[in-house]
């Protein structure tokens, strides 16, 4: 199983979202720190989830890098995140 389909997983048992879209961006990042030949090191996810409602941005982000801590100790490098509740508050 790719990195991809591990952080859906993920993602998906430990927020129930409504909305998921994973996006691999490693090419984007050739050069710089934290790539690898084969990519799955650098991603953008979207995520609308109910779970995450009402609360602030900061710690929608943190939630999410905790769920996928396992996935930074192996070689995940950046995240880029536009994750919300559904109808909460973006700040």
């Amino acid at each position: 199983m790719g990195r991809a389909a591990r952080i859906e997983a993920v993602l998906t048992e430990t927020f129930g979202p409504r909305e998921l879209d994973i996006l691999d961006e490693s090419e984007l990042h050739r050069g710089h720190a934290g790539y690898r030949d084969g990519g799955e090191t650098h991603y953008r996810v979207k995520m609308r989830a109910a779970s995450l409602n009402g609360l602030g941005r900061i710690e929608r982000q943190r939630m999410v890098y905790r769920a996928l801590a396992s996935e930074f100790a192996t070689g995940l490098h950046a995240l880029a995140l536009d994750v919300d509740g559904t109808g909460s508050d973006p700040g």
